[in-house]
């Protein structure tokens, strides 16, 4: 059984898609955080892939996605609200803590 969107489901997905060409730099990066915080769980084997709906554990691609996560918030912390930078910290210290654990 196929299922072809209708107008209001198209018209609901334009509305939540965002075109990125209007985010400045601070916002793309945190978008990039965002996107590598959701594959660092996936690859520390603690979420399940939604694609394969399956568990696919690889430490080391984790590893990078935290280290990238790392750096994006250290170059863009002067240039955000201390709300949002201890949000970053915090979510940066959840995964660093997780994967010492998946680690052991």
């Amino acid at each position: 059984m196929s299922s072809v969107p209708n107008k209001s489901e198209k018209k609901e997905e334009e509305q939540n898609s965002v075109d990125i060409s209007l985010l400045d730099i601070f916002q793309l990066l945190e978008l990039f955080i965002v996107l590598l915080n959701e594959q660092a769980w996936r690859y520390m084997g603690l979420r399940v892939d939604p694609r394969t709906n399956e568990i696919c554990k690889d430490l080391a691609k984790a590893q990078v996605a935290i280290e990238c996560i790392s750096s994006i918030v250290d170059k863009i912390e002067s240039n955000i609200d201390n709300v949002e930078k201890q949000r970053l910290r915090s979510l940066l210290t959840d995964l660093q803590i997780n994967f010492s654990q998946q680690m052991k």
